[in-house]
């Protein structure tokens, strides 16, 4: 590669503020250099370390020669496609989690999107708050590998292997679709889950039912995994999601 990509690449990190360790760090590959410079700003104010690559080549070689928590990235690229891209990253063993962003939302895309290597699939037009909330995510997935058997939550414990949920060393028995819906929630405990990440996770759904079908779950399992204790661990984040935390 020529260094001019590699320049564009780098041109936004390198003015990033000194004191940065510690904090996620992603990579947006995007052409469109006003939405580039909108997330780029977003997620800073966020707290969030961003860099740019304004192609698919530079992000490419950004991604690869660097460390990312998340990759957030376009379909559709010059010079190399999204698609591509996440491909070739896979290909040399990178695993950084990766955000397709493509105004191509239809269920068949999705899919090639996530079979090509992708790990999470939002359509454009999209509200910067789930897109946040979802990059926070896949930076947590990072740092819960999934062979971790056993989820905590304060004393809420939930065992994969056993199906077993208990709270204070009491045995709460829960129906397949709570089970699965608390152990989505306890992944990603202390983040916001959208309404949304959890249609696509834990119901298989690629599109928004219109039906009140997540919070009759959540009720249930709130009152299942609450009733007899003082301190409540599933909180509804209005206008955002649920979240799973304890502040005990």
């Amino acid at each position: 590669m020529s260094a001019a990509p590699q320049q564009d690449a780098l041109s936004l990190a390198e003015t990033q503020p000194v004191g940065n360790v510690g904090r996620m760090k992603i990579l947006i590959i995007e052409d469109d250099l006003e939405a580039a410079a909108y997330l780029t700003k977003a997620f800073r104010e966020a707290g969030i370390v961003a860099d740019h690559a304004s192609d698919g080549e530079a992000g490419l070689f950004m991604g690869s020669e660097n460390a990312y928590d998340v990759i957030v990235i376009d379909r559709m690229l010059p010079r190399r496609d999204g698609l591509s891209v996440i491909s070739e990253l896979r290909r040399k063993g990178i695993h950084t989690p990766v955000l397709i962003l493509s105004a191509l939302g239809q269920v068949d895309d999705r899919v090639t999107g996530l079979r090509a290597g992708g790990d999470d699939y939002l359509p454009k037009p999209y509200a910067f708050s789930e897109l946040l909330a979802r990059v926070e995510v896949l930076g947590r997935r990072k740092g819960t590998p999934e062979q971790d058997v056993v989820y905590r939550v304060g004393d809420l414990e939930l065992d994969r292997l056993s199906h077993e949920v208990r709270r204070g060393g009491k045995e709460i028995p829960l129906q397949p679709r709570e089970f699965r819906l608390l152990e989505y929630l306890m992944k990603n405990a202390g983040q916001v889950v959208t309404r949304t990440m959890l249609l696509e996770n834990v119901w298989d759904y690629h599109f928004d039912p219109q039906t009140n079908v997540i919070d009759v779950h959540v009720s249930r399992l709130r009152s299942k995994i609450e009733k007899d204790f003082s301190q409540p661990l599933l909180k509804t984040i209005r206008g955002a999601g649920y979240m799973i935390k304890d502040e005990g």
